[in-house]
């Protein structure tokens, strides 16, 4: 997997990585991380086509789905004490 590009957000870390002919779209946020698989062949525009795609409607429901991740995570690890 080859890091090609980074893209600059104040709630996350974004990264771009390439593997395999797909695309893979990287959020970071604190130990959580979600990723998201795309085929070269359906970005028409390559990175650029990525950009685009990547719009603040979606790295909004991302930031949404850390809140849900971060909540699943505490109340299994307060269920088991540690």
């Amino acid at each position: 997997m080859r890091a090609i590009a980074e893209l600059p957000h104040k709630d996350c870390k974004i990264s771009i990585f390439i593997m395999n002919q797909k695309f893979i779209i990287k959020f970071e946020q604190g130990a959580l991380e979600q990723s998201y698989k795309i085929s070269e062949l359906d970005i028409t525009d390559g990175v650029n086509g990525l950009f685009q795609l990547i719009d603040e409607p979606f790295i909004n429901s991302v930031i949404e789905r850390f809140k849900v991740m971060r909540t699943d995570f505490k109340a299994t690890y307060d269920r088991h004490e540690y």
